[in-house]
């Protein structure tokens, strides 16, 4: 039988978004960021992909997220990995098996690493996100055996290109890194690609950016369409003026309506809160949500939807429903819709993986 949700995945539009991002930092190597499953997207596939495109260098969160990634890049691929929770205690043994990189943040970890051996870390300056990160007056208390080959930091406001945060943690992260000479840098991410030449340093980490989101927080047209999420239509039926559909009985209808009943819920990862202004898109038309989502189920209006029956198809993230509007509409941002969507959706990937 057929899933009654998939979500498809284009390689070939992520391969069009990194070069883009390469495009716009020629001078720098892009490192592409695939925490949280490549963003629940699949970091295999993914990070296969971005190699056959060039990329060397990738950055996860967590030490099973680094584990996972080597095995799935395979032995020909000899990508480095860095670990940006760093060396958490009693990780040392598992990090050097899999061959990681920590992204150090404490003099605690920089000791716990330096104990075993000369070993090549990351070093993360906090330039005044306050969230993880080592602060310049601690760079003091390193070690002086720790081998230090790239340093980073964080940009808290990089979405608004004017925030005066940016050049102060900007100049601040050169003063800290001006400390480690042969260290390289790296201090932005997608939105601070677009912040010019001054911000890009050695490598940059886009993340968002690859996976169709726009690097400023809301829709860009040169950011190319990646995931595509549709569920199946279940029922269609008539709806009366003054009758209401769903729990609660949250909407009435103030017309006669065609509804279509689709396969798709919150446990699919559809946010519960975009259900308001939410839209699908089927049959060359808007398919408005109606009611509340349910765990398994949405109603939308196909009214205006020519030729949607059951075992139609109803777009709702894609190339006519973007996502960064759908995490608007949602109070969300796209991060967190990419990362909920697709928990028990068949996985479709198109385009090779090179």
């Amino acid at each position: 039988m057929p899933a009654v949700s998939r979500l498809t995945v284009d390689l070939d539009a992520l391969a069009a978004n990194y070069r883009r991002v390469i495009d716009v930092a020629p001078g720098a190597e892009a490192a592409p960021v695939v925490k949280a499953d490549a963003y629940g997207l699949g970091a295999g596939p993914v990070a296969r992909r971005l190699w056959a495109e060039g990329a060397r260098s990738f950055f996860v969160a967590r030490l099973g997220e680094g584990e996972r990634l080597r095995a799935a890049l395979g032995p020909d691929r000899n990508a480095a990995i860095y670990v940006l929770d760093g060396c958490t205690p009693g990780s040392e043994a598992e990090l050097l098996a899999a061959d990681l990189t920590p992204v150090l943040n404490s003099p605690e970890q920089a000791h716990r690493w330096a104990a075993f051996g000369v070993r090549p870390a990351a070093l993360h300056v906090d330039t005044g996100m306050n969230r993880l990160g080592l602060p310049v007056e601690e760079l003091t208390e390193l070690p002086a055996a720790l081998r230090i080959d790239l340093v980073i930091s964080h940009l808290a406001c990089a979405e608004q290109a004017d925030h005066p945060l940016n050049a102060h943690q900007r100049a601040v992260f050169e003063a800290a890194a001006g400390r480690f000479p042969s260290a390289r840098r790296s201090l932005a991410n997608s939105a601070g690609v677009l912040l010019g030449a001054d911000f890009h340093q050695d490598v940059v980490r886009p993340g968002i950016c690859l996976y169709g989101g726009g690097p400023q927080g809301r829709f860009d047209p040169a950011v190319r369409t990646v995931a595509t999420f549709e569920a199946e239509v279940l029922q269609v039926h008539e709806v009366a003026a003054g009758e209401s559909v769903g729990y609660g009985a949250a909407f009435a209808a103030d017309r006669p309506m065609t509804v279509a009943v689709i396969a798709a819920g919150y446990a699919d990862g559809v946010l519960r809160a975009g259900a308001h202004g939410g839209y699908g898109w089927a049959g060359g038309a808007p398919c408005p949500m109606l009611g509340r989502i349910s765990m398994d189920l949405i109603a939308v209006d196909i009214s205006h939807a020519a030729g949607v029956g059951p075992g139609s198809t109803i777009e709702l993230i894609g190339d006519n429903v973007h996502l960064d509007g759908a995490a608007e509409r949602a109070g969300t941002i796209a991060y967190e819709l990419l990362v909920r969507l697709g928990g028990r959706a068949e996985r479709i990937y198109a385009g090779g993986e090179g």
